[in-house]
């Protein structure tokens, strides 16, 4: 590299570009993304301190909703603050640490969602399939090995992504035509050879996205074998209501995720981009907590109980 592209490979930030395009709309995309953004914390906060507070919930099913709501805290945590920030105040800047430091934090939160949801089908199978073995099979050593192993891969998967991105050159331009650090956007601003990241990027697709969603489709299978071998409807419903919520959020987060990625390009490409992958940070938080809780009797149960144990205290502390 000549010392003329070495000036203009990098100032120390980048600008990320978010809703220029929609201005006028501004303040609109700001309360929105305020309220999913609050909702999306308050939800999955509840789901965690239920799962703390009531002892029906101390079950392998519910450590890893725990673990699922912790990580989606998070996610939402790592990118919405910023574009809040972005578009209440038009400061698009942000600097090269932060970049590398959210794009870690996203790729981590996606990989680690993969493998507790996979870790959860795989509590399914055994709960539905092999029940008197359950709880032989899933004791509270294999849950935590279950779940530390699913942070752990994600965190190493993450760690590999931002170490490799921090060491790129970029001499296109510093807007980041997108709402957060983009992986895909930051390569297309690259004059470095980026042929470890790309080889990576699909290693990681086939390890991180379609090994845990073979095991979880292969889970489903052995599922659906045993629903299908219970003989009254009001049994087959009785199990399959018990594995329906996940059934939910695997489809949701995996439709979403598919969208994004392998959606053909097209000249509207990148702004489709951003608004797949807003819906994809913005919903997916919100709507799991949601779905295990509008769709789940047992949580439904341990909050109404939480709060008529509290809301009398209120009442008699503030007489």
């Amino acid at each position: 590299m000549n010392g003329n592209e070495s000036n203009n490979t990098f100032h120390g930030e980048f600008h990320i570009l978010a809703f220029h395009r929609y201005t006028e709309h501004q303040l609109l995309l700001f309360i929105w993304v305020l309220l999913m953004y609050v909702a999306s914390m308050v939800g999955n906060a509840t789901i965690i301190i239920l799962v703390c507070l009531e002892a029906n919930l101390r079950t392998p099913m519910y450590f890893f909703l725990c673990n699922l709501s912790a990580q989606d805290i998070v996610y939402v945590s790592a990118i919405l603050p910023k574009l809040l920030y972005i578009t209440i105040t038009s400061d698009t800047s942000i600097y090269f640490s932060c970049c590398i430091t959210q794009m870690f934090l996203f790729a981590f939160c996606v990989g680690t969602e993969f493998f507790l949801l996979t870790c959860m089908s795989y509590d399914r199978y055994v709960a539905i399939c092999l029940p008197l073995s359950y709880t032989l099979i899933m004791n509270k050593k294999v849950c935590i090995i279950l779940a530390t192993s699913s942070w752990f891969l994600g965190g190493l998967n993450s760690m590999m992504h931002s170490l490799i991105m921090a060491n790129l050159s970029f001499c296109n331009g510093q807007e980041i035509n997108h709402v957060f650090c983009d992986v895909k956007t930051l390569l297309k601003m690259s004059c470095s050879d980026t042929t470890n990241i790309q080889i990576l990027i699909i290693v990681e697709g086939i390890f991180f996205g379609f090994l845990p969603f073979l095991l979880i489709i292969t889970s489903y299978v052995y599922i659906l074998c045993a629903i299908l071998q219970i003989r009254h409807s009001a049994g087959r419903l009785k199990v399959f209501s018990s594995c329906s919520s996940h059934v939910t959020v695997v489809v949701l987060f995996s439709l979403t995720f598919l969208s994004v990625n392998l959606k053909p390009k097209s000249k509207h490409s990148q702004e489709q981009d951003k608004m797949l992958s807003l819906l994809y940070i913005v919903l997916i938080p919100l709507l799991n907590p949601l779905v295990y809780s509008l769709r789940n009797k047992d949580v439904l149960k341990a909050l109404k109980k939480v709060i008529a144990r509290n809301i009398p205290k209120v009442y008699i502390e503030a007489q």
